[in-house]
């Protein structure tokens, strides 16, 4: 993440009234939740949540989040 691309400054730029900053800050923006979410899910694991309590937590399916995470979390080595 570039110096302007924190977090707040991306909350400023996605009201920018030039389409080509708001949507270069919502692409950021999102890449910003989906690391978040990676970073959150593992820890839930480590700590020993259950795909159930996870998907609960972020009001999707259980099916879903596995879906998204169990893959790239068994490629590391981080599930059986």
């Amino acid at each position: 993440m570039e110096a302007e691309d924190t977090p707040a400054s991306l909350a400023g730029q996605v009201t920018d009234k030039d389409p080509a900053v708001g949507l270069q800050a919502v692409v950021a923006l999102r890449r910003l939740l989906e690391e978040l979410e990676r970073l959150h899910v593992d820890n839930a694991r480590r700590q020993g949540w259950s795909w159930q309590s996870i998907a609960t937590s972020l009001n999707v399916s259980r099916q879903s989040v596995h879906e998204k995470h169990a893959g790239r979390r068994k490629a590391m080595g981080m599930e059986e």
